[in-house]
């Protein structure tokens, strides 16, 4: 589970800044979570759960935002965006292609005092 490592990775970023900026408790971190970025949503928030103990971020909570990787049907033209992929288009079952979009993973944003 990459998660865990992806997650501890936010975690010292997100107490890093927040004691940058003076603060001792995290309310919230929001993180953007692309389909094609290779993380699962889930794991993500299981794995904040196991670590936010001792942490700045104890009492807090996550946020995720999932974000729509943008595909062209190369059939019918259609541009579509998209949280799971097949790489058929649910139009009419032509191949999709990508148009971008998809492979973001980052800490967007974060509540703190």
């Amino acid at each position: 589970m990459h998660e865990l490592s992806l997650m501890t990775d936010a975690m010292e970023q997100a107490q890093a800044l927040a004691r940058r900026n003076g603060a001792t408790r995290i309310h919230r971190i929001r993180m953007r979570v692309g389909t094609l970025s290779g993380a699962v949503p889930e794991a993500l928030e299981f794995a904040f759960e196991a670590l936010k103990p001792g942490t700045l971020a104890e009492d807090g909570r996550l946020e995720i935002e999932r974000i729509p990787a943008s595909f062209r049907c190369g059939q019918c033209g259609e541009t579509l965006a998209l949280q799971e992929v097949d790489f058929t288009c649910p139009k009419c079952g032509g191949p999709l292609t990508l148009a971008g979009g998809g492979r973001e993973l980052e800490l967007a944003d974060m509540e703190i005092s």
